[in-house]
Formats: structure tokens, C-alpha cells, sequence
């Protein structure tokens, strides 16, 4: 009995350590992983790599392990946009701030020419505005400078020796805001470069000469109503000399 225990405690020992001086065949122990990858390739049509883990598994090539489980999954997904959106971020703010250092850009010459017709348009708008708003004052409109010896003189005669109805409407360039470019828009559109310019209607009869000569003549009133028409009214005030007719 002792003799055929020790023969078959001496067996088994030599079978145990024949078996691990054996090396694994990689082919056997790897032959149902292997033939599945290789029917899951033929299947799909794809080499990619299949990884197999408790989260997921994936053949995307371009998707990296980011959170570092050993397998790309839906959370490898999550966090590859999460960085694409911050890098796209950091590069607007980048832009941002590089635009924000960097010198204004010079206008064009073009762009510095089409402004500044742009201004004089405005400006020339704003002028005729004014006149227009100046004419519609009055029927008669005398457009005058306070120093002007020649203004005082057409004034004195208009105002002193008639009685105009409506009442002239005045205008003194020298005080006006735009008074410079109102006589300059004057002069374009009545010939009279100078002051007075007295205006019925919008029409120039002339400055202090031509009044002086309307009222020699006896002819002003005649002058006045043959261009403002019934809207005017004109008389000459009474002198001493006009009393002493009367009586």
C-alpha cells in the first residue's frame, strides 16, 4: 500500500513539472479571442481596433483615451468636445485680445474723400435749410452786416421812408451762425456777392445803389408790388414836405 501511494506521489510530481516546463502555445490560449476579432473584421470590413472593457468599446481610430480608463468610450466623446470648445475659445479670446492691441487701421484715401463730401453735403443741406427758413419769414428780406455803410444806407431808406407790410425780415451775416456760407449760397444764387441783398420772394432787386436809384425815381413802390404782388404792401411815410403838399 505504502509502495503504490509513493509511485503515484512521484508521478504526479514529474506530470506537474513537465507541464510547467512546457511553454503556452499564445495561439491556444488566445484562439477564441483571436477567431472573434478576426469574424467581427470580416463581418464589418474594418481592421480597426476593437478595445473591450467594462464601459464600452469603440473602432474609431481618431478618439483617444482621454480619462485614461484604458478604453475610448462615451466619456473619451465628452471630453474630446469639452477640449475642442475651450481650445476654440482660447483662440477667439486670442484673436480678441490681438485685435485689441493692434493700431487702428488708416483710412483709405477714398474712404477719407467720400467723408468729406459726405461733410460738405451736410453742410451744404444745413445752409439751404437755413435759408429757406430765413425767405419764409417775411416776403421781403434784407440781408445786411451791422458795420456795413452800404447796408445802413438801403436800411434807412426801406424802413425810414416807407411802411412795408409785412415788415422786412433782417438778417446780419456778421452775427448769423452761418453767415459766411449764406452769403456765399447767396451769391450763387442771386449774382450779389456783397451786402445789402435785398430779396422779395427769393429774388433779388438789387443792394443799396439800385434802392437809392428806385427811390429817386419815385419808382421803389412800383418795384416792390410788380414783384411781390398783392402779398405786399408798401406806402412812403409822411414828411414835412408831404404835409405841407397835403394841406
Amino acid at each position: 500500500m505504502v509502495t503504490v501511494l509513493a509511485v503515484v506521489v512521484t508521478i504526479l510530481f514529474f506530470t506537474s513539472k513537465v507541464r510547467h516546463s512546457t511553454p503556452r502555445d499564445p495561439r491556444t490560449i488566445n484562439s477564441f479571442f483571436g477567431k472573434t476579432v478576426n469574424g467581427l473584421d470580416e463581418r464589418h470590413g474594418t481592421s480597426g481596433q476593437i478595445v473591450m472593457s467594462g464601459k464600452g468599446s469603440s473602432t474609431n481610430e481618431n478618439l483617444k483615451d482621454h480619462d485614461g480608463d484604458g478604453s475610448v468610450d462615451e466619456d473619451d466623446k465628452i471630453l474630446a468636445q469639452e477640449m475642442g470648445e475651450r481650445l476654440r475659445a482660447a483662440e477667439q479670446q486670442a484673436k480678441e485680445q490681438a485685435n485689441a492691441k493692434a493700431p487702428l487701421k488708416p483710412d483709405s484715401p477714398s474712404d477719407v474723400v467720400d467723408a468729406e463730401d459726405e461733410k460738405e453735403d451736410d453742410e451744404d443741406s444745413e445752409v439751404e435749410v437755413a435759408l429757406q427758413q430765413i425767405l419764409e419769414r417775411s416776403p421781403v428780406v434784407i440781408f445786411s452786416k451791422t458795420y456795413c455803410p452800404y447796408s445802413k444806407k438801403a436800411k434807412g431808406i426801406l424802413l425810414e421812408k416807407y411802411i412795408i407790410e409785412p415788415a422786412p425780415y433782417i438778417v446780419e451775416l456778421n452775427e448769423h451762425p452761418l453767415g459766411a456760407k449764406l452769403q456765399t449760397l447767396l451769391a450763387e444764387k442771386t449774382g450779389r456777392k456783397t451786402v445789402p441783398n435785398i430779396m422779395i420772394h427769393g429774388k433779388s432787386v438789387g443792394g443799396s445803389d439800385e434802392i437809392a436809384g428806385l427811390d429817386t425815381r419815385k419808382t421803389l413802390i412800383d418795384k416792390f408790388k410788380s414783384v411781390g404782388g398783392k402779398k405786399i404792401s408798401m406806402k412812403e411815410r409822411f414828411t414835412g414836405n408831404a404835409k405841407d403838399k397835403a394841406s
